[in-house]
């Protein structure tokens, strides 16, 4: 079976809220307009989760809610107090636990454990800024398995949000 694997770092925070606690940190602004952009450009690409596996931070649980009301169906979202600051090992994990009639599973968390884990399952090295989206590929009958050796998937892209998240301009007239 074809597995489609999104690792998606949460969407840019705000560092001027009232937020008791980094934990508790919200979306500001760019964060709320630059993840449902992530989500509908998903869409366009057939992207689409079945499943969205998610930190319980509020900056990813407002991530995920605008991802998937970009989406064109409802996922089963599950929060994990894990993934919060969760090293490449938590991820992995947590992909162990994810039902093998999944096919394409989205991963929201943090930096450095997001990329970290980007490096250990495609086997190459990319930064992922907020809201960027690194979408793999590999085939296997289980996500057990496929989690459990390094490389193991195929780095399709890595969609920027800085790139899918600006405003269409309006044609000029150059009559």
């Amino acid at each position: 079976m074809r597995r489609r694997l999104i690792l998606m770092r949460h969407a840019k925070s705000s560092w001027k809220s009232d937020a008791p606690n980094d934990h508790a940190r919200p979306l500001n602004d760019r964060g709320r307009r630059a993840a449902p952009a992530v989500g509908r450009h998903l869409m366009t690409l057939g992207w689409v989760p079945d499943r969205i596996v998610s930190s319980d931070a509020q900056r990813t649980r407002s991530t995920s809610d605008l991802v998937c009301s970009a989406l064109s169906c409802e996922p089963h979202v599950t929060f994990e107090r894990r993934l919060y600051l969760a090293r490449p090992q938590d991820v992995c994990d947590a992909i162990r636990d994810v039902a093998d009639d999944v096919q394409t599973l989205l991963m929201l968390g943090h930096n450095p454990g997001w990329e970290d884990a980007l490096t250990y399952l495609g086997g190459v090295e990319h930064a992922l800024k907020t809201a960027d989206a690194a979408l793999l590929e590999a085939e296997g009958e289980r996500w057990a398995d496929l989690v459990a050796s390094p490389g193991a998937f195929e780095l399709i892209r890595v969609v920027r949000a800085r790139e899918v998240d600006r405003p269409v301009e309006p044609p000029t007239s150059t009559a």
